[in-house]
């Protein structure tokens, strides 16, 4: 999931709090996508919202697109929470930020029925400090900060329960939430913060669970992770990255040609590469079992309120 935020410099520690929300676009513009839901990918122009323009597979997908008669528009968004209600609004054609839990868990907050009709890649979430060179080095009753996004938290604290860092009640689950941490249990105490701010925390705290898009953007590399989860653990699926887009569009075909385009042109897989310093794991996963994963943890992710 990626980023080109403007930051906020103000006090980040006055900012430590834990507040999924999903924030509504006000208004709404009409994309200029010439596709429809047919699309012949010839001389047609889609918008695509990302988090992260200038990570370096875009230029490479926009050139390859444009070989193959479509003119990709990328429209960057500065935080997680924008791309889709921007989709559902027809501000863009599709995005591509997210992973399917993310996903599910907008669907079900929103009443929306966005669709996965293509995978990326799965990233590793790591933990980073700039204090402390190992996670055994973390003093006992210090604070680690987390993303605040509901689907990110979870697995941030699953992260840190492997790490050793916490306990989590019921042995944790991709619901689990900073209500789930056993305080009295676990070594360091947690607070959430959007998931842009957790590489500026870093000076507060004594490490933060920063997702893969702000890595470098805060001057780290993807080796300083004092620890990570494992991207080609088969439970890890459910966090493949995907493209986005409105439910009536899960047949384009021009749309679907920009899925092909990006799983297997050389330059995007270079890029990708580089963007994550070699930690992602492409997947060229079928849309029907991403229509079906999908749904699974919608009804997961209902299930668990």
């Amino acid at each position: 999931m990626s980023i080109t935020a403007s930051r906020r410099t103000t006090s980040v520690i006055a900012a430590l709090a834990a507040v999924p929300l999903f924030v509504a676009l006000s208004g709404c513009a009409t994309a200029s996508s010439d596709a429809g839901s047919g699309g012949d990918s010839e001389n047609e122009t889609v918008k695509i919202g990302v988090v992260g323009e200038s990570d370096p597979q875009w230029p490479a997908f926009v050139d390859a697109a444009a070989a193959q008669g479509i003119t990709v528009e990328l429209v960057d968004f500065g935080s997680y929470e924008l791309p889709n209600p921007a989709l559902s609004e027809g501000e863009v054609d599709l995005n591509q930020f997210q992973h399917i839990v993310y996903l599910a868990q907008y669907n079900e907050a929103s009443g929306d029925d966005l669709a996965a009709i293509g995978s990326t890649q799965i990233y590793p979430l790591g933990l980073y400090s700039t204090k402390y060179d190992s996670v055994k080095d973390i003093p006992e009753g210090e604070t680690v900060a987390v993303p605040d996004d509901a689907s990110n938290q979870a697995r941030a604290l699953l992260v840190l329960q492997a790490a050793g860092l916490v306990e989590l009640k019921d042995d944790g689950t991709a619901f689990s939430d900073l209500a789930d941490v056993d305080e009295a249990k676990s070594k360091v105490k947690v607070t959430a913060l959007e998931a842009a701010l957790t590489p500026e925390a870093l000076p507060d705290v004594a490490a933060a669970i920063i997702n893969n898009d702000f890595v470098e953007e805060a001057g780290l590399s993807f080796d300083d992770a004092l620890f990570t989860d494992d991207p080609k653990d088969p439970s890890a699926l459910q966090y493949v990255n995907i493209f986005a887009s409105r439910a009536e569009d899960v047949d384009n075909k021009t749309y679907l040609k920009l899925v092909e385009i990006f799983q297997t042109d050389k330059g995007v897989q270079e890029g990708l590469a580089k963007s994550s310093g070699g930690t992602g794991v492409t997947l060229q996963t079928p849309a029907d079992e991403l229509a079906s994963l999908l749904k699974d943890v919608q009804k997961d992710v209902s299930a668990n309120g």
